[in-house]
Parts: C-alpha cells; sequence; structure tokens
C-alpha cells in the first residue's frame, strides 16, 4: 500500500500498473530521494516517502527476477565492460545469457586458439581449475546478479573464488594472488544509480583486450537471438569464499621491491602521527566494506569515514569523484588542526579517487604527475611515466627534464597494456591509477596508499607538495568540458574532419590572442598543442551524441579561452 498522496502521484506519473517493461522505477526513486532530503527524519512525511523509495526497489527486484523480454539496448562490451539499466537491460535472464557467453568463449578455446594469448589460458579445462573471481558492488540487485553468475560458472565446472561485495582493485589483485583465469565484477563504476554493470577481466586482470570483449558481444547477441535456454545446474562445492582486500594486501607487499610502498609500514607510521588527519568518503559503494581492515580497524578520531552506510541511492548524488562531492571532507579538513591532512573521494567500484587537504583539490591531472615524481625522486625508482593522451601534459615535462621516456595512448585504461612492468605509473585524467609492480587495472587504493606515504614521508601536504613541483617543472591548468550534438557515430566523426585544417603551423583565436599550433596529435579525437605548451583537444563520445573538450592552460584564467576556441570550432563546421 502506497503510504501517502505525493507518493501516489510519483508512481502514477512514471508507471504503468502490471508492466515493467512500460514503468520507471528509478524515476520513481529519484524523485522520492530527492524528496526525502528536504525532509527532515522525524518529519511525519520522511517514513512514508521510504517506505515508497522500498516499494519503487521491490519493484525492480521482481523486475530482476522476472524479466524474459530481451535487454532494451543491445548487449555491448567496451572497455569498461557492459552497462544497462538494472531491470531493463541487466537482469537473472540477461546475466545468464551473458555469463554462458563468457563460458563458450572458454569452451571454443579447444577447437580455435586464436585467443588465447589475450585470455591468458590455453583450453576450457585450465580455465575451469584456475576459476574466476566474482564480485559486485553496492547497487540494488547486485547479490542476486553476482549469485546468478556463480550458478552458471560452477554449473560448467568453473571453480568461483567469491568475493561478494568488493572493489575492482581488490577482485584484481585477487585475480594475481590466486592465479585465476578471469574475474566478474556486477558493477557500472561510477554511473548514476539506475545503471549496472558487468565488468569482465582476463588472467592478467587488467581490462580485456578487443578482440576478447568483440567476441564475448557475439557470443551474447547469437545466445539472445536464439533465445538459447541456460543450463541451471548450480555445484556449490566448487565456491571458494576468498577476501579480496586481504588478496590486494599481499600483492601489494609482493610489489614493494617495485614501488617502495610498504603498505604495513605506512599505516602503523599513521597510527602513530597525532598531527596527521585522514577523512574518506565511501560515497556508499564498496570501499566502506573496506576502509576499517584497511586501516587496521583503527579506532582513532584521526581517521574519519564518511557515507560509509549501506545506501544504493547514493543518497541522491552522481556516485563520482568530483569537486562538488567532495566539499564535505574539505570542510571537515578545513576545520580541523592537524598540521597534515588528507582528504579522498572513491566511488562506488573503487576504480577512481580524488584527493583534497582541505585547501586544495588534487585530481588525478596532478596526482599521477605528482606520484610519477613521488616514485622517482623520493623512492629512487627510474622508468617511464603513461598517461593518456587527454591528461595533463605536467607529467610530460616532469618526465622530459628527468630525461625518461612518455608512454601516451588514446583514452582508455586497456591501453598501458604495452608498458604495464616498465611504467613507473599509469594514469588517467578520469582519477585512476597503478603503479609498477602491482595490478595493470586502475585503483583506487594504491593511490589512496601511496598518497599516505607522501605526506608522511615529506611531511608536507599534497598542495604544497604539487607547488614544489609546479616551481621545478612548471605550472600546468587542466580543464574538461563537453556540448550535446544532434549528430553521432560515423557521421559525427565526418563533420569533425573538418577540423583537419587546424594542422601545425595553423593559428587559433585563444581570448585577445593569436596562437599557433605547434604539433597536432590524431591517436583519439584531435589535440592541438599550442606554441605555449597549451593545448586543447577535441573528440566524439563514443557512446552518447556529444563532443567532449579535454584543455590544458598555462594559467588558470586562460582556461577560459581555450574553451571558447573549441565551441568556435565546433561552429565553423557546422556543429553549434
Amino acid at each position: 500500500m502506497i503510504d501517502s498522496p505525493y507518493t501516489l502521484k510519483i508512481f502514477q506519473k512514471h508507471t504503468t500498473p502490471n508492466s515493467h517493461r512500460q514503468s520507471d522505477y528509478f524515476s520513481v526513486i529519484k524523485e522520492l530521494v530527492g524528496k526525502r532530503n528536504e525532509l527532515s527524519a522525524d518529519d511525519p512525511e520522511y517514513e512514508a516517502i521510504e517506505h515508497g523509495i522500498n516499494q519503487a526497489y521491490a519493484l525492480v527486484e521482481d523486475e530482476i527476477i522476472n524479466n524474459n523480454d530481451p535487454s532494451i539496448k543491445a548487449v555491448s562490451f567496451g572497455t569498461s565492460g557492459w552497462r544497462g539499466i538494472i531491470g531493463k537491460d541487466l537482469f537473472l535472464k540477461s546475466i545468464s545469457q551473458v555469463t554462458q557467453a563468457i563460458v563458450n568463449l572458454y569452451s571454443q578455446l579447444d577447437s580455435d586458439n586464436s585467443l588465447a594469448a589475450d585470455l591468458g589460458v590455453q583450453s576450457l579445462k585450465q580455465a575451469q581449475g584456475k576459476g574466476a573471481v566474482v564480485g559486485f558492488d553496492n547497487r540494488f540487485g547486485g547479490k542476486l546478479m553476482a549469485d546468478r553468475v556463480v550458478d552458471i560458472l560452477t554449473g560448467n565446472g568453473f571453480t568461483v573464488h567469491y568475493a561478494g561485495e568488493a572493489t575492482t582493485g581488490t577482485l584484481s589483485a585477487a585475480v594475481l594472488i590466486l592465479d585465476a583465469a578471469f574475474s566478474i565484477n556486477l558493477t557500472p563504476s561510477h554511473n548514476p544509480l539506475e545503471y549496472g554493470g558487468f565488468k569482465f577481466n582476463a588472467a592478467d586482470a587488467g581490462p580485456a583486450a578487443a578482440t576478447v570483449t568483440n567476441a564475448i558481444t557475439q557470443n551474447a547477441r547469437a545466445i539472445i537471438e536464439a533465445d538459447q535456454a541456460i543450463n541451471l545446474s548450480p555445484d556449490p562445492d566448487l565456491v571458494n569464499r576468498i577476501d579480496a582486500l586481504a588478496c590486494w594486501q599481499e600483492l601489494v607487499a609482493k610489489g614493494v621491491y617495485r614501488h617502495g610502498l610498504n603498505y604495513l609500514d605506512i599505516i602503523k607510521r599513521f597510527a602513530a602521527a597525532q598531527d596527521c588527519v585522514v577523512a574518506i568518503d565511501c560515497v556508499h559503494g564498496a570501499s566502506r566494506v573496506h576502509m576499517p581492515s584497511f586501516f587496521n580497524k583503527m579506532n582513532s578520531d584521526h581517521f574519519l569515514l564518511l557515507r560509509e552506510n549501506a545506501d544504493p541511492t547514493f543518497g541522491g548524488v552522481a556516485p563520482e569523484p568530483s569537486s562538488v562531492n567532495m566539499q564535505q571532507v574539505t570542510d571537515i579538513l578545513r576545520a580541523r588542526p592537524e598540521k597534515l591532512k588528507l582528504g579522498a573521494i572513491i566511488d562506488p567500484d573503487g576504480d577512481r579517487i580524488r584527493f583534497t587537504d582541505g585547501t586544495n583539490e588534487i585530481d588525478m591531472n596532478m596526482f599521477g604527475a605528482m606520484a610519477y615524481h613521488y616514485l622517482h625522486e623520493v623512492k629512487g625508482k627510474k622508468g617511464l611515466v603513461a598517461k593518456t593522451v587527454a591528461t595533463s601534459n605536467f607529467a610530460n615535462a616532469i618526465a622530459k627534464k628527468l630525461g625518461e621516456d612518455i608512454f601516451e595512448p588514446r583514452v582508455g585504461f586497456k591501453e598501458f597494456k604495452p608498458v604495464i612492468g616498465r611504467a613507473l605509473v599509469c594514469f588517467e585524467e578520469s582519477d585512476g591509477i597503478t603503479v609498477i609492480g602491482h595490478t595493470p587495472e586502475k585503483d583506487a587504493y594504491i593511490g589512496l596508499i601511496m598518497a599516505l606515504d607522501m605526506i608522511l614521508t615529506l611531511q608536507k601536504n599534497l598542495g604544497d607538495y604539487v607547488t614544489e613541483v609546479q616551481n621545478e617543472f612548471g605550472y600546468y591548468y587542466p580543464g574538461r568540458g563537453g556540448v550535446e550534438v544532434t549528430q553521432q557515430g560515423n557521421e559525427l566523426k565526418a563533420t569533425l574532419a573538418g577540423l583537419d585544417k587546424y594542422g601545425p603551423g595553423a593559428t587559433v583565436a585563444i581570448g585577445a590572442e593569436i596562437k599557433k599550433i605547434s604539433e597536432v596529435i590524431t591517436i583519439d579525437g584531435r589535440k592541438m598543442i599550442l606554441e605555449d605548451g597549451s593545448w586543447l583537444m577535441i573528440r566524439p563520445s563514443g557512446t552518447e551524441p556529444k563532443v567532449r573538450f579535454y584543455l590544458e592552460a598555462r594559467s588558470e584564467a586562460g582556461k577560459d579561452g581555450l574553451m571558447q576556441a573549441a565551441k568556435a570550432m565546433l561552429k565553423e563546421i557546422g556543429l553549434l
């Protein structure tokens, strides 16, 4: 029974009785969460709104269990797996079909070993024996869907190392420590609350190669088109429950000679440092499960956890590391008396992280460069730096002055595969990082332990450290934006080809100045580097009718001019 006229109105607005497919339960949930956020817990309507949210989720659960229709959007695996709307795209039947598609991938190895190198195993029997690491984040229905994955895998003879709720980084660590064949994580990473996801990593524990994700997509679509019956014969004896964080801790200990990050020592030093405070915002995600143990169950007012309760609505916020979401951590640290302050916000599956010291926000553009400088100059490790083409050139300047190489691929963490094991740091502008001797997957936890080691070793906050490095290697001011357009796919790419006129030697109006393009990089969109080292990159979205801008000025004020230049270019070729 719906408790209030307001709740009833919202349900009537977005749902059709007895029709899951015609009902938009997440619009109900979003509106009710918005209303709940306006009320105090003792308001008479608060309980009714909360009940309405639970009713909507009960309908989502029924849809997850009983939906027999095809997914609204065709299954497609990309760099970060398959994502879609919970109940509409991801539900037990579609999860079963996709898991079977992965089983078939390994079954095909016995007759065609063309994918053996990318999968990291040679036969079905080898994959079954090594097994799969399986986990999920805090999304609604995550355990339901993970349990179905386990049932399909064990029913096909695969050992399953079951982690329960865990982060992507710890699952990847488990693949390496347990020598598993692959991992499956039921997560859409930082997407909004209505999204579910299915992330597949092969035996190297990194994002799967395109050959593999394409094959999964083809297998899944064939199963769905034929409406192939999926055999459910689970074998509980093949399930091995694991502690994914313990696997992560073991991997970091094994890799200490490569990266120099002594995890246990860093935690002990923090516990003894009375002039240091750490505040972690879990945004209700999977990191909340690990953080107490990560910090050795520390009972201290110097260690603070925020948004550490289970909430699949994320309190109504977009669950991503962002300046808006960072504000709570920033405010808390600003009021603290300690000399050393470290704040971080971690996304739901723990593969992205952003930092603050209460005064300065440090995104991955800056932190990745600092991490490289720290490993190279403080830890004494030598090697190249790897960062995606859309990431700040701050790291480039550091590497060049240190006489080291730079690897700069297109956007996507899987693009770092050629330098895993050689690059000291691999990072991307969207808050993902890993280090040498660790997993080839981005991992918030390795970034967190490095940041803590930085401030304890250097006895300075991150903002002071980045200023010190900038004073030596130059100041860089990255930014990003984008616009919606009416074109998508090949049509959009064809229109963007009109920007080819902006080659080396061409001039661009940046604010009141005319600047010359000195270099153009076209591996992922069009990155135009100007004579003063500032740059502007324009690339189409791969999934939406949008054009994204990535830019970097040599002063904070210069970012506006670059943004306006990007929009002027799009207007010139008819997109705006």
